[in-house]
């Protein structure tokens, strides 16, 4: 996911793809520790998206303020 995709989307939206992204890293540390991931690259992708998605989020709440 780039960050040009997340520019036009709205602060619910970001905070519902932020609570799906967040699932998603649970479930993949799940796999991990289980043995059952394959593609640990997975992981930091999940990771970085989280970040990009609460940057987006500070920086509209920067902008509302």
């Amino acid at each position: 996911m780039k960050a040009e995709e997340l520019k036009g989307k709205t602060s619910d939206e970001l905070t519902k793809m932020l609570v799906d992204m967040r699932k998603e890293q649970f479930n993949l540390r799940f796999q991990k520790s289980g043995g059952q991931l394959e593609n640990t690259a997975q992981m930091r992708k999940v990771r970085r998206d989280i970040a990009r998605i609460k940057t987006m989020l500070t920086q509209q709440q920067e902008k509302a303020a």
